[in-house]
């Protein structure tokens, strides 16, 4: 079985989530895709802009989270056939994807439903740290 991918290097290339959609068609028990993509926001804090995020992680510990969340949440939808997480690392500018999750099911309800019980757990329990970079070059750890 292949090594599934949990982490990527800077922001989620269009093409890196071009190539999970080109792979939809080659399961034929599915019928339902949910797709999020999480893009940093240039939020104002403290009266500065915010101009990138820059996310710290230990790969160890997202793999096993990541893999806790996608066996709580198969179980929670049976009709869910597959899960894909993939968060950023390092930094990624406003405007940028951070955040590539994608639920397939049988029907569409199991492949929506899933796919925010998935964010609200990758919300409260991933272990990925982000430090926000405001315009003026300065920064703040962000609270989750």
């Amino acid at each position: 079985m292949e090594k599934r991918k949990f982490l990527v290097k800077g922001p989620i290339s269009p093409d890196l989530i071009a190539g999970y959609l080109n792979k939809l068609g080659e399961r034929k028990n599915t019928g339902g895709h949910s797709i999020f993509l999480g893009q940093v926001r240039d939020d104002m804090t403290d009266g500065k802009m915010v101009s990138a995020i820059e996310y710290s992680a230990y790969n160890d510990m997202v793999e096993k989270e990541a893999c806790r969340i996608i066996e709580i949440t198969r179980g929670a939808f049976n009709d869910i056939k597959d899960i894909v997480i993939i968060h950023s690392t390092g930094l990624v500018k406003t405007g940028a994807i951070s955040l590539f999750v994608l639920v397939t099911a049988g029907h569409r309800d199991h492949a929506i439903r899933g796919c925010r019980h998935v964010l609200e757990m990758i919300k409260e329990y991933y272990p990925v740290w982000k430090k926000e970079i405001f315009e003026d070059s300065t920064h703040k750890w962000k609270d989750q």
